[in-house]
Protein backbone atom coordinates (compact mmCIF):
# COMPACT_ATOMS: atom_id res chain seq x y z
CA UNK A 1 0.00 0.00 0.00
CA UNK A 2 1.24 3.60 -0.68
CA UNK A 3 -0.03 6.30 1.42
CA UNK A 4 0.53 9.94 0.03
CA UNK A 5 1.19 12.56 2.71
CA UNK A 6 0.13 15.94 1.28
CA UNK A 7 1.94 19.11 2.44
CA UNK A 8 -0.94 21.49 3.65
CA UNK A 9 -0.82 25.33 4.50
CA UNK A 10 -3.39 25.43 7.14
CA UNK A 11 -4.39 22.03 8.52
CA UNK A 12 -7.87 23.06 9.80
CA UNK A 13 -8.50 24.41 6.06
CA UNK A 14 -7.81 21.51 4.69
CA UNK A 15 -9.36 19.05 7.35
CA UNK A 16 -12.73 20.49 6.73
CA UNK A 17 -12.50 20.64 2.67
CA UNK A 18 -11.58 16.73 3.00
CA UNK A 19 -13.98 15.66 5.30
CA UNK A 20 -16.82 18.26 4.79
CA UNK A 21 -16.24 18.02 0.53
CA UNK A 22 -14.47 14.95 -0.40
CA UNK A 23 -15.60 12.58 2.05
CA UNK A 24 -12.89 11.43 4.19
CA UNK A 25 -12.83 10.76 7.39
CA UNK A 26 -10.22 12.25 10.33
CA UNK A 27 -8.67 8.95 11.50
CA UNK A 28 -6.52 11.04 14.18
CA UNK A 29 -4.42 14.06 14.31
CA UNK A 30 -1.19 15.18 16.25
CA UNK A 31 -1.33 16.79 18.45
CA UNK A 32 -4.78 16.80 18.81
CA UNK A 33 -5.61 20.59 20.13
CA UNK A 34 -3.11 22.10 17.38
CA UNK A 35 -2.31 19.45 14.67
CA UNK A 36 0.57 19.66 12.24
CA UNK A 37 -0.17 15.78 11.34
CA UNK A 38 -3.11 14.12 10.09
CA UNK A 39 -4.31 10.64 9.37
CA UNK A 40 -7.20 10.24 6.87
CA UNK A 41 -9.40 7.79 5.61
CA UNK A 42 -11.96 7.59 2.54
CA UNK A 43 -12.88 3.54 2.34
CA UNK A 44 -9.81 1.79 1.79
CA UNK A 45 -7.96 4.90 1.02
CA UNK A 46 -5.57 6.45 3.06
CA UNK A 47 -4.18 10.05 3.13
CA UNK A 48 -1.94 11.74 5.57
CA UNK A 49 -1.53 15.59 5.69
CA UNK A 50 1.39 17.56 6.98
CA UNK A 51 1.36 21.53 7.73
CA UNK A 52 4.04 23.57 6.40
CA UNK A 53 3.52 26.62 5.91
CA UNK A 54 6.98 28.23 4.77
CA UNK A 55 5.00 28.09 0.82
CA UNK A 56 6.20 24.43 0.03
CA UNK A 57 2.63 23.52 0.10
CA UNK A 58 0.25 22.55 -2.67
CA UNK A 59 2.77 20.91 -5.14
CA UNK A 60 1.27 17.36 -5.29
CA UNK A 61 -0.94 15.21 -7.11
CA UNK A 62 -3.10 12.45 -5.92
CA UNK A 63 -4.82 9.34 -8.03
CA UNK A 64 -8.30 8.57 -6.31
CA UNK A 65 -9.97 5.48 -8.29
CA UNK A 66 -13.62 5.47 -8.25
CA UNK A 67 -16.39 3.63 -9.99
CA UNK A 68 -18.85 6.17 -10.70
CA UNK A 69 -16.64 9.86 -11.32
CA UNK A 70 -19.95 11.42 -12.23
CA UNK A 71 -21.88 10.65 -8.93
CA UNK A 72 -18.82 11.67 -6.63
CA UNK A 73 -18.35 14.85 -8.69
CA UNK A 74 -22.26 16.06 -8.20
CA UNK A 75 -21.93 14.47 -4.50
CA UNK A 76 -18.81 17.14 -4.08
CA UNK A 77 -20.59 19.88 -5.60
CA UNK A 78 -23.71 19.07 -2.96
CA UNK A 79 -21.48 19.76 -0.64
CA UNK A 80 -20.11 23.44 -1.10
CA UNK A 81 -17.55 22.22 -3.79
CA UNK A 82 -16.83 25.46 -5.95
CA UNK A 83 -15.94 24.56 -9.80
CA UNK A 84 -13.26 26.83 -11.03
CA UNK A 85 -13.40 27.99 -14.47
CA UNK A 86 -10.06 27.02 -16.19
CA UNK A 87 -9.94 28.25 -19.82
CA UNK A 88 -6.78 25.89 -20.43
CA UNK A 89 -7.99 22.94 -17.57
CA UNK A 90 -11.70 21.73 -18.59
CA UNK A 91 -10.97 18.29 -16.70
CA UNK A 92 -10.96 20.92 -13.12
CA UNK A 93 -14.81 21.95 -14.41
CA UNK A 94 -16.47 18.65 -14.02
CA UNK A 95 -15.62 14.68 -15.37
CA UNK A 96 -14.59 14.23 -19.24
CA UNK A 97 -13.17 11.31 -21.55
CA UNK A 98 -9.34 11.58 -21.33
CA UNK A 99 -7.92 10.14 -24.87
CA UNK A 100 -5.81 7.44 -22.44
CA UNK A 101 -9.55 5.62 -21.79
CA UNK A 102 -10.37 7.19 -18.44
CA UNK A 103 -12.89 9.34 -17.14
CA UNK A 104 -11.26 12.02 -14.58
CA UNK A 105 -12.04 15.37 -12.76
CA UNK A 106 -9.78 17.30 -11.17
CA UNK A 107 -10.41 18.89 -7.77
CA UNK A 108 -7.61 21.61 -6.10
CA UNK A 109 -7.64 21.48 -2.44
CA UNK A 110 -7.26 24.89 -0.48
CA UNK A 111 -3.57 23.96 -0.97
CA UNK A 112 -3.26 24.05 -4.39
CA UNK A 113 -2.48 20.08 -4.49
CA UNK A 114 -4.53 17.96 -6.96
CA UNK A 115 -7.08 14.89 -6.56
CA UNK A 116 -7.75 13.43 -9.60
CA UNK A 117 -10.26 11.52 -9.71
CA UNK A 118 -10.18 8.53 -12.17
CA UNK A 119 -12.90 5.89 -13.29
CA UNK A 120 -10.95 3.32 -15.68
Amino acid sequence: MLIPVLIVRDMAEALTFLTQVLDFNLVRSFPAEAPFYALLNRGMDELHLNLTPDGRYGRASTIVLCDDVDGLFASFTARGLVVPTRANSPVHEGPLDQTWGTREVYIDDPSGNTFIFQQR
